[in-house]
């Protein structure tokens, strides 16, 4: 009977098919605890400066919920803002958060597990993020939040990869 144990534990973890399990062994530097966490905030309602999972949350407040749960208590908190806070400031705020708090990459670097920072349209102010959940920054999937919508994962296509301002990582959690 020890022996069939072993075999067992052996066996694919939850018979994931190959490539998933060799996709999941491939993300490293917490990448997968963050996915994990950014995965259950999907059907959190959208609600503009929220971040409780569950009950609401905007992109950004999905991205300090998973530093909370990954990374430990937030660093700052972000001052109140309104919907059309990037136009009327004129100052790339999300970005400086961003570079202030996680670790930059080269937009091809980025990976399922780390975080990307939008343009909401071409030339204008970085207003948006999102977790990359599968594939790269040139095409693949985003755990998000946005008006109208619960936390969601939709694709990653070409318009929104046009877009894309930064790729950033989550620094290694604090326990």
């Amino acid at each position: 009977m020890t022996a069939d144990r072993s075999t067992a534990a052996e066996a694919p973890a939850c018979g994931l098919a190959a490539e998933v399990e060799e996709a999941v062994c491939r993300i490293r530097d917490g990448r997968a605890e963050v996915l994990m966490a950014a995965r259950g905030w999907l059907g959190t309602p959208y609600r503009h400066q929220a971040s409780c999972k569950g009950a609401g949350a905007d992109c950004l407040g999905l991205i300090r919920g998973i530093w909370r749960e990954v990374v430990g208590p937030e660093p700052e908190v972000p001052p109140a803002y309104t919907a059309d806070w990037a136009e009327r400031g004129g100052v790339e705020t999300l970005l400086a958060a961003a570079e202030r708090r996680l670790l930059p990459l080269a937009p091809g670097e980025a990976r399922p597990g780390d975080v990307l920072v939008f343009r909401m349209r071409a030339g204008g102010l970085a207003k948006h993020c999102a977790v990359l959940s599968a594939g790269t920054a040139a095409g693949g999937r985003i755990i998000h939040a946005y008006s109208g919508h619960a936390v969601c994962e939709t694709a990653l296509g070409p318009a929104w990869a046009r877009r894309l301002a930064g790729a950033f990582r989550f620094p290694r959690g604090q326990g």
